[in-house]
């Protein structure tokens, strides 16, 4: 226990460059003595670590200092194989450097762990995009991916839902998400953080501007408060509908989340039929996104949703007759 314990104080301080002995602690879920102790086996054992003093100190290695050592465990070798994404890393510009990594976890690793990690890539695959939609095509994404790296700004062209469609921004971006096929782009504006999709823009000027980035910066956590946001502003009333008997036995088919949660939870009527809450973004796109399931499903309320598809009828009717 101690001995990985050790191996992680180093690797920590390897790839984090300086730690104080609290965010060490606090990393490893153990006291403040223990990483004392821990620090000093370090040091008898003839790694160069020290401390800095002061405020804005605490331990770091001599620079220069790198250990071969991995630690990876047949596991976590392995886990590295199932998480991998070569789609993701073709669209980020770096096939030839995941390549060689994986040559080098490869080569890490003992014949029989060898052999295990090439059956779980040959055997395990990740395809992000949704049935029936292609990738999209963001020629800019690698632009964006090195500015991420090294903190610099990037001015872009961008075309947005709203008018005016294009405009001009100055973006510091944070981090890239990939959602469902499509990348963004977490950038900070003068107005806050944003997100953008990067097949939106449609021009990209690289700069040698360096920013600083907020140190309580966290991807994972943006993200999803982003979504939850979203989610919240794009709901904006509800609609009461009828599901037929036939759709209603057929949800785990059915491409509508909101419809999906509300009608599995809900109690069938007597003839099989399920009348349910959904959330609708708006009244004209509720319209488009019901009318695909023709008469499977009757909107009862509100009265402007069953007047729009009415219109909708009419108008198909009279396209068609």
């Amino acid at each position: 226990m101690r001995s990985s314990r050790l191996l992680s104080i180093l690797l920590l301080l390897q790839t984090r460059r300086q730690l104080t002995a609290r965010e060490l602690a606090d990393e490893l879920e153990v006291s403040l003595r223990t990483i004392y102790r821990d620090v000093e086996a370090l040091a008898a054992a003839g790694v160069p670590v020290y401390a800095d003093q002061g405020r804005a100190g605490g331990y770091r290695l001599v620079e220069g200092y790198r250990t071969r050592l991995t630690g990876l465990t047949e596991q976590e070798a392995a886990a590295l194989f199932l998480v991998g994404m070569p789609g993701a890393a073709a669209a980020l510009g770096l096939t030839a450097e995941t390549s060689a990594a994986e040559l080098k976890l490869l080569a890490a690793l003992a014949p029989d762990q060898r052999d295990r990690a090439g059956r779980l890539k040959n055997r395990f695959h990740l395809d992000l995009p949704a049935w029936y939609q292609d990738a999209e095509d963001s020629p800019h994404l690698s632009a964006v991916a090195d500015a991420v790296l090294h903190d610099r700004r990037v001015k872009v062209r961008y075309r947005r839902w709203e008018a005016p469609r294009e405009v001009e921004r100055t973006l510091e971006p944070y981090g890239l998400v990939l959602k469902n096929g499509s990348w963004y782009v977490v950038a900070a504006t003068p107005g806050g953080l944003r997100t953008y999709r990067v097949s939106n823009i449609l021009e990209l000027t690289a700069t040698d501007e360096e920013f600083e980035r907020a140190a309580d910066f966290n991807l994972v956590r943006f993200w999803q408060e982003h979504l939850e946001g979203f989610d919240k502003t794009r709901f904006t009333a509800e609609a009461v509908v009828k599901v037929s008997p036939r759709l209603a036995a057929k949800m785990y088919d059915v491409s509508y989340p909101a419809l999906v949660k509300a009608v599995t939870a809900a109690t069938p009527e007597a003839d099989g039929s399920v009348t349910v809450t959904i959330p609708i973004e708006s009244v004209a796109n509720a319209a488009a996104s019901l009318s695909r399931f023709g008469d499977a499903i009757e909107v009862l309320r509100p009265a402007e949703l069953r007047a729009e598809l009415r219109d909708l009828g009419t108008k198909l009717r009279d396209l068609y007759s």
